[in-house]
């Protein structure tokens, strides 16, 4: 209700007013109870031990000629709340909050202390307000004016000789002293602290269907999921479908992005299937946090809707290209199956074609921008790719979800308004910049764990304001996934794990597994040579095909010791794989002793196939290779030379009529024909060129080359289509592989770790 205060005892009217207002503050839930003061004699001064209050907005003051505007407001505060929360169900806040275990709006308290005479609309306000106000929520505390009689109001009495309640003929009370002034100041700057902390995350679990509701959505018209609790207690649902069809999330670091992210997918993931809805998952930050979704040392369950998950890719922006080519390959496949069945719609398809696989597909980037970033082909393509999803992914069921903690990702979008367009529903965390429309700063002023989420492409009048659950932490994440992962088909296969900080082994590389000799017992007529993996979505070997032809030979530029073996290594064991023992040959030559151990290695485990070589033999290697080569084609011959320029001064002295490096060049140029293949590791673009016969010299018997710490203008014209050399710059463990019979551009590639 309310309280009226009168009589001549100023002290004691505001010994109650203090007691009154610090109980209230006190007992209940920090930022539950809202005061506004309207003190025109004393300037705020008989409020002065709540102001810490102010620095959580808390406690806001009106001045001298503001009481007018004070009560159009809390009347509109009434209006409100009957309209939009009470609607019609419940007859006061106190009802709701019984029957729902939620109060959705503060205690709003008004402390009216003297003032001039009200005028008839201030008046007329001040009596809407008594009559109405209580069941909203919205109390005066009054000295100095009159309130109509209502059974609402408690009057309290108080003068020299004694104070009562009920008026001047009511009960005798005597009234507590005022609290201390310290522990008002003191407990209201607890209060503030605990609210300028934000309040506590909603519970995950209120995001998540009943376990016997869980899949049971459908997914043809879109995707419908809750993301967080609204200021009302009601869910702020999220939709992505044919609108809006694409999502944009941003705020600073640790506003809470990763955990948005995770509440989000777990309220779909929990309301649909894996047949209704798959996720590819891409982090450019370095972090590990998205891992938990694939399957893990520490926990073997993953997320059955996850098909992708990549972390740690900073650095190889080349995995994001290759996961928006993935896209757009489905994109094509869908709107060509749509066109087939003579339909444009993702539900129309489904609807013609039940036994399909068409499930939704959102792809959510975390950090985006750097997929964009810069102006070279890696960007430009991205963006064009970025371009065309956007635009006609949505009538497919093809849905990107791009997340930023930097104002740069969004200006990188800027300069593309038809992208940009395409994204519709716009997630705004604390602080965030750019996300929404410019004059929308509804996120500047939100507390921690919320959100500001928009349908409306970041107008104003789109702002849902959104409580986000915590559901990041492991013991939250890990109860729904495991619960989901024992919902799985039996066939289901777990997502696959790209990490750009791991290093992929040849063993478990699903293109070797499948060489094989073939089944007639014969030699393969194409062997392939593996080199590493490429960086792309489902982890496929860079294949080097050596059929009899021209130019089928390798050659590994660069210095890196370590990435050289392993690509010759790799290269030689899945070569052994597709051939019977004892159909061909490996000749291995050492030629730096820092290449020993794995040369080694290989020879041991290639036994009989193998024959070694060192800077004082490799000049026999030569000429005997170079003279089996007058006659027809022989057994398949692999000459794998580890730093062959090492050997170079040997290589230069004329044995018989030609040199070790004339009959290198031959081997080179006439050996592929008779199925013998050259695959050699120099340390430098210049010292290849200085053993085929300087500067000048042809290049085209090199027809493959795997590049490391070797930069693109080093690699020139000779190797490379086009002027300039590719673009490519040196990484670690990464090297950039070129076939000219099959590329038009480099392909970058991770060499395959150590086999033992």
């Amino acid at each position: 209700g309310h309280v009226h205060l009168s009589g001549d005892d100023r002290a004691g009217c505001d010994a109650v007013v203090a007691a009154l207002l610090l109980r209230a503050v006190g007992r209940a839930d920090p930022g539950a109870v809202r005061l506004i003061g309207y003190d025109p004699d004393q300037l705020g001064g008989g409020l002065a031990g709540f102001a810490p209050l102010g620095t959580a907005g808390l406690l806001t003051f009106v001045g001298p000629g503001g009481l007018g505007p004070l009560l159009d407001d809390l009347v509109e505060q009434i209006r409100r709340i009957n309209e939009t929360v009470l609607a019609g169900e419940y007859a006061s806040l106190r009802e709701l909050a019984a029957a729902t275990g939620r109060r959705p709006e503060p205690w709003r308290v008004a402390v009216l202390l003297g003032g001039e005479e009200l005028n008839r609309h201030e008046r007329g306000q001040l009596d809407r307000v008594v009559r109405a106000g209580a069941a909203c929520g919205v109390h005066l505390v009054v000295h100095g004016a009159v309130l109509p009689e209502d059974p609402t109001v408690t009057r309290v009495a108080a003068g020299v000789s004694g104070a009562r309640i009920g008026g001047s003929a009511g009960l005798p009370v005597r009234l507590d002293p005022p609290p201390p002034a310290a522990l008002v100041t003191e407990t209201c700057r607890d209060v503030a602290a605990r609210v300028n902390a934000g309040p506590p995350p909603a519970p995950f679990t209120d995001l998540l269907p009943p376990p016997e509701l869980m899949w049971r959505e459908d997914s043809a018209d879109g995707l419908t999921a809750p993301i967080g609790e609204g200021p009302h207690g009601r869910p702020v649902r999220v939709t992505l479908g044919d609108y809006p069809p694409h999502a944009l999330i941003g705020g600073p670091s640790g506003t809470g992005k990763t955990n948005l992210i995770f509440a989000w997918i777990g309220a779909l993931a929990a309301r649909y299937s894996p047949a209704e809805l798959e996720f590819y998952l891409l982090d450019f930050k370095e972090g590990v946090s998205f891992a938990r979704f694939a399957q893990g040392r520490r926990d073997p369950s993953w997320l059955p809707h996850m098909r992708l998950v990549g972390i740690n890719v900073n650095t190889d922006r080349e995995f994001g290209l290759a996961l928006l080519r993935f896209l757009a390959e489905e994109l094509r496949r869908r709107a060509d199956a749509a066109k087939k069945h003579e339909v444009t719609k993702l539900a129309e398809l489904r609807a013609v074609d039940p036994t399909g696989h068409w499930p939704r597909i959102v792809a959510v980037v975390d950090e985006f921008q750097m997929l964009l970033a810069g102006r070279d082909v890696v960007a430009r393509e991205a963006a064009d790719l970025l371009e065309d999803l956007a635009r006609r992914g949505r009538s497919q069921g093809i849905h990107l979800v791009l997340a930023s903690q930097d104002v740069r990702g969004i200006e990188a979008l800027w300069g593309r308004p038809a992208l940009v367009a395409q994204f519709t529903l716009r997630i705004a965390l604390p602080k965030a910049l750019r996300i929404l429309a410019e004059r929308n700063d509804a996120a500047q002023s939100l507390p921690r764990w919320h959100a500001v989420v928009n349908a409306e492409s970041g107008m104003v009048e789109g702002n849902e304001v959104a409580r986000i659950p915590s559901a990041s932490d492991w013991e939250t994440w890990s109860g729904l996934q495991h619960r989901l992962w024992l919902m799985r088909a039996p066939d289901a296969a777990p997502a696959r794990l790209f990490d750009g900080d791991a290093i992929p082994r040849l063993s478990d590389a699903p293109d070797f597994r499948a060489l094989a000799v073939p089944p007639d017992g014969s030699g393969p007529r194409n062997p392939v040579a593996l080199l590493g993996e490429i960086i792309d979505v489902q982890s496929r070997s860079a294949a080097l095909r050596l059929p009899r032809a021209p130019g089928r030979n390798l050659a590994v530029l660069g210095t890196r010791v370590d990435e050289a073996c392993a690509v010759l290594d790799a290269a030689a064991r899945s070569l052994a794989r597709q051939h019977p023992p004892g159909t061909a040959r490996f000749s291995i030559a050492c030629l730096d002793a820092d290449a020993d151990p794995v040369a080694r290695a290989l020879y041991d485990d290639l036994a009989d196939d193998a024959a070694w070589y060192d800077e004082e033999t490799v000049g026999e290697l030569m000429a005997e290779t170079a003279d089996g080569l007058s006659g027809g084609p022989g057994s398949p011959h692999y000459l794998l030379l580890f730093a062959v320029d090492a050997a170079a001064g040997a290589l230069a002295v004329r044995a018989g009529r030609r040199t070790g490096l004339e009959q290198l060049r031959r081997v080179l140029h006439d050996g592929p024909e008779r199925r013998t293949h050259v695959l050699a590791w120099w340390r430098g673009v210049a010292r290849m060129r200085a053993d085929l016969g300087g500067p000048a010299a042809r290049t085209d018997q090199i027809g493959a080359w795997v590049a490391l710490d070797a930069h693109g203008g080093e690699l020139g014209s000779s190797l490379y289509p086009g002027t300039g050399g590719p673009d490519w710059y040196p990484r670690p463990w990464r090297g950039l592989f070129f076939d000219r019979a099959v590329h038009r551009t480099g392909q970058v590639i991770i060499p395959y770790g150590p086999t033992r």
